[in-house]
């Protein structure tokens, strides 16, 4: 891989991303869109808010029927990556991509919001990724290589704020960033950082973030992720909602570039939809023009993988109804805290699978202008509105803060008493606030506020920055980049632990779930106990297959009394050769006009059925008819059977029309019964005096060939086997028995 373009067969080289990022420039600034593209003909189908398609991506699992499509829905999506290590989060975010994200939303580090300035270096973070010039420059240089290699723009977010709010928007205008999470009431309620300085901090910030062309999405979700009742402070939420926007507005960013960051508040098994629906509309009606980034409920999550991607989809649905800009995906593992990179591809394919599934919806449906949704509409808007009123009446919006009325779980007016409050004079950064001098002047461009710029002429008045030939946001050159300070806690370090693991065609491998070479792996128990006894026992099961590090991540009762499903995290305590591996040869496959010659020279019948009690067919479909390129196709005669054909009508119809061959498809795998009833079929075979003259082949997507073969079969075939492989292995088991063999 040179430094400029990625090879698509190949892993990305981190060695050449980290090379003379002191010379990396961003390639653009600001938030890009998805184009889109209606009428879209992909495949057999037409799509109608699609978007343009991806030049490389990995498409969903069953886009294999027809044709590979991977057709990009019109919401941005947002993958969010946490993983501590930034080097790491590059390979990530190139999964991702791959997957249809197309904003990296990168999350700070805990407890830093309290640094009072830029950190540097790259050290390995807790429960986010340290934000530095390092770290933001090369998942940047990264992503311009990923978004050539997929064929869209990528873009990259991160924090502004916390008390060295002002240097992060400074640092991630020069660095090329495209959004950004800014609002001065998260600062104020969720990191108690002194109000003036906090929004003061705001102006600047904002002021930068309207210069680099940022999306700016607020943060007043946090509300219903903090309050007792989270369905309750709907109210609230719009009323943060409409505080950050008008300030923003205020500090020169474009409302198009304002985007809200809306939580649907409820989840299942509250009647979710029919509570945050109003919700939804009414924040639409609130704030028309503005962009929506709808993100999913996460106050109310277990560890269940499968309760949160229901509550995804979910709220997703109230995305398509009302419409939304960005759909941030969080990942389905949220309740647990294992952030693992297959949950981010997970929850990036859940939502481009929703949204696709949900195509054109909404030129067939339409929101009932009567009725309950208009009420609960009219009910939260007055709501909220009477929430600004009584703020202004009691003094503004500090003084409100003061009075605790901030995250009450009451719904307004009701209060509960239990709302944050927060001192004017008191938090972090209290009494920092400077008042300019009356000959204030700082030559910067984008700087907020007075600043005695008169007596430099028109010229800097336009342009501050002039004075000084330009800043750094217009020279780079002028930005003083500095690489590791930390001699132990550096990329460096942790990428030559991990070398061996790294090198293209190495030997060495390791299964990883968050890093590279991390060795963890997953496991799934069920045992028939209550969930304390499960617990122990899925501790004491992983210990005794000698994985260490071991902790559960998720326990769900199946009854009380009758069993406990278990999913536990482990390390495996070894590395694996690549060289010594068995790794399995491609199948070898007959040409198309072999095939044909070989049957038109000597024709084949085929006997062909779902056996057993199995009612599946389309599997089996695939491989015979031949519009599915199956063995029709090639002039083999089939005779298909159904489904739930006992093995002795497979076996019987095939003495009785003479066939070559017996094809048994069996996708039920329960008690093993699919290698059972392949057994089956060999004995029948075998009693009647006819197995040595037929040739048997068995398949589903859980049989594997070793085992098929194991039971009885002469062939076994697996998930993605196609009518070619099967015709194969017709034509050559034909042969083999034609020369003795």
């Amino acid at each position: 891989m040179s430094q400029d373009h990625l090879n698509p067969e190949a892993p990305i080289d981190l060695s050449a991303i980290l090379r003379d990022l002191d010379q990396y420039r961003p390639r653009r600034r600001g938030w890009t869109w998805r184009k889109p593209a209606p009428g879209l003909k992909m495949g057999p189908f037409t799509y109608r808010d699609c978007t343009e398609p991806l030049q490389a991506s990995v498409p969903l699992p069953p886009a294999h029927y027809f044709g590979g499509i991977d057709p990009q829905p019109a919401p941005v999506i947002t993958t969010e990556i946490a993983s501590g290590r930034f080097e790491d989060d590059i390979r990530r975010m190139r999964m991702a991509a791959w997957h249809g994200a197309d904003h990296i939303m990168v999350i700070r580090t805990a407890g830093q919001s309290h640094f009072d300035g830029l950190i540097e270096g790259t050290p390995q973070g807790m429960g986010g990724v340290p934000i530095t010039r390092k770290q933001v420059r090369a998942q940047r240089k990264a992503l311009d290589m990923i978004e050539d290699e997929v064929g869209r723009p990528i873009n990259y977010h991160s924090y502004v704020s916390g008390v060295a709010g002002p240097d992060i928007a400074v640092m991630f205008a020069e660095e090329g960033v495209n959004g950004c999470h800014q609002d001065p009431q998260y600062n104020v309620i969720y990191r108690n950082i002194n109000m003036l300085r906090s929004f003061v901090d705001a102006c600047e910030s904002k002021r930068l973030i309207a210069w680099a062309g940022m999306a700016q999405i607020d943060s007043a979700h946090n509300a219903n992720a903090t309050a007792r009742d989270a369905w309750k402070v709907m109210p609230e939420l719009m009323v943060q909602h409409a505080i950050n926007a008008s300030f923003s507005l205020g500090c020169g960013i474009p409302k198009e570039n304002i985007c809200l960051s809306t939580v649907p508040p409820t989840a299942t098994p509250a009647p979710a939809v029919y509570m945050d629906l109003p919700y939804a509309v009414a924040l639409r009606e609130l704030f028309p023009g503005f962009r929506m980034r709808a993100q999913m409920n996460t106050k109310y999550i277990e560890s269940s993988t499968r309760e949160a991607t229901v509550t995804h989809v979910l709220n997703m649905l109230i995305s398509k109804l009302t419409g939304c800009d960005i759909q941030s995906t969080i990942t389905p593992d949220e309740g647990r805290n294992v952030p693992w990179h297959i949950y981010n591809m997970e929850a990036c394919d859940t939502a481009k699978q929703t949204f696709v599934g949900l195509d054109g919806l909404m030129d067939m449906v339409t929101l009932k202008e009567d009725g309950p949704l208009r009420r609960h509409v009219r009910e939260l808007k007055e709501r909220a509105v009477l929430f600004l009123e009584e703020m202004l009446e009691t003094g503004g919006y500090f003084a409100a803060v003061e009075a605790g009325s901030f995250v009450d779980s009451g719904l307004y007016p009701e209060r509960h008493g239990d709302g944050i409050a927060r001192s004017l004079q008191g938090g972090i950064g209290a009494g920092s606030v400077i008042k300019r001098a009356a000959d204030y002047m700082a030559p910067v461009t984008a700087h907020f506020g007075y600043n005695n710029l008169a007596p430099w002429g028109e010229e800097a008045q336009r342009d501050p920055a002039s004075l000084i030939g330009g800043c750094t946001l217009e020279n780079p050159a002028l930005i003083q980049y500095i690489d590791e300070l930390d001699e132990e806690d550096n990329v460096n370090v942790r990428m030559q632990e991990n070398e061996a693991y790294r090198q293209p065609g190495g030997r060495l491998l390791k299964p990883e779930m968050e890093w590279l070479a991390d060795g963890t792996v997953m496991l799934t128990m069920f045992f028939p106990v209550k969930a304390e006894v499960a617990e122990a026992a899925a501790l004491e099961t992983a210990r005794r297959m000698n994985l260490t590090d071991c902790e559960v991540i998720s326990r769900e009762v199946m009854h009380p009394c009758e069993g406990t499903r278990v999913e536990l995290k482990g390390k495996v305590p070894f590395s694996l050769e690549i060289d010594k591996l068995h790794i399995p040869q491609p199948p070898d496959i007959l040409g198309e006009d072999e095939l044909r010659t070989d049957i038109e020279r000597r024709p084949m019948r085929v006997v062909c059925g779902t056996v057993g009690n199995d009612e599946h067919s389309v599997g089996l479909r695939e491989i015979i008819d031949i519009k599915h390129g199956g063995i029709e196709k090639y002039g083999i005669q089939v005779h298909y059977l159904g489904t739930s054909v006992p093995p002795e009508k497979l076996v019987g119809a095939a003495i009785e029309l003479d066939a070559d061959a017996m094809l048994a498809s069996t996708i039920i795998s329960h008690d093993n019964i699919h290698y059972k009833n392949i057994a089956l079929i060999d004995q029948v075979a075998r009693e009647m005096g006819v197995r040595d003259r037929l040739i048997f082949l068995a398949g589903g997507t859980q049989v594997t060939p070793e085992l098929a073969r194991e039971a009885g079969a002469d062939e076994g075939f697996g998930r993605g086997s196609k009518g070619i492989h099967v015709a194969t292995c017709l034509v050559k088991k034909r042969r083999a028995r034609d020369q003795g063999q």
